[in-house]
């Protein structure tokens, strides 16, 4: 191989390497709940089948109120954990194609949220019980738009 050819080469190599770590950095999800939660474990297990890697952390209800204030979440946006995978917050019982989607859209907001827990959503199952719900993106200004329904 010729010094310039194995040069472009390395360049080639070394920039799919980068990109690769970030992609698989995106895919982790930091999750902030409270210890007693399931159905916060149970949208651990969702994400986690669905290619991310979940790392949580339990905390005081206190620390988690002051996280989601934080994050930017008004009271009426939030669910019962938080979490953040590129960049977004991620609050509540959020589908993990979403999640996805929003990672490859990257569109100029907090996150994604499902205010509130409903019966369905991913962690929040019930047998064949269900209630529409929809996925909010939360724009920097607080306001929301529905980015899926369900």
């Amino acid at each position: 191989m010729q010094p310039r050819s194995l040069l472009a080469f390395i360049a080639v190599f070394a920039s799919l390497s980068s990109a690769c770590a970030v992609a698989a950095s995106e895919l982790t999800i930091e999750v902030w709940k409270t210890a007693t939660c399931g159905c916060c474990k149970a949208w651990i297990e969702h994400v986690e089948q669905n290619g991310f890697s979940a790392k949580s952390k339990d905390v005081a209800a206190g620390q988690l109120a002051s996280i989601k204030a934080q994050a930017g979440l008004s009271p009426d946006l939030q669910s019962c954990h938080t979490a953040k995978v590129g960049g977004y917050v991620i609050e509540g019982h959020v589908p993990a194609s979403d999640i996805r989607r929003l990672l490859s859209e990257r569109p100029d907001a907090i996150g994604l949220t499902v205010p509130g827990m409903p019966i369905g959503s991913p962690g929040m199952e019930a047998g064949e019980e269900k209630e529409p719900y929809e996925v909010l993106l939360v724009r920097r200004d607080g306001s929301t738009e529905v980015f899926s329904r369900y």
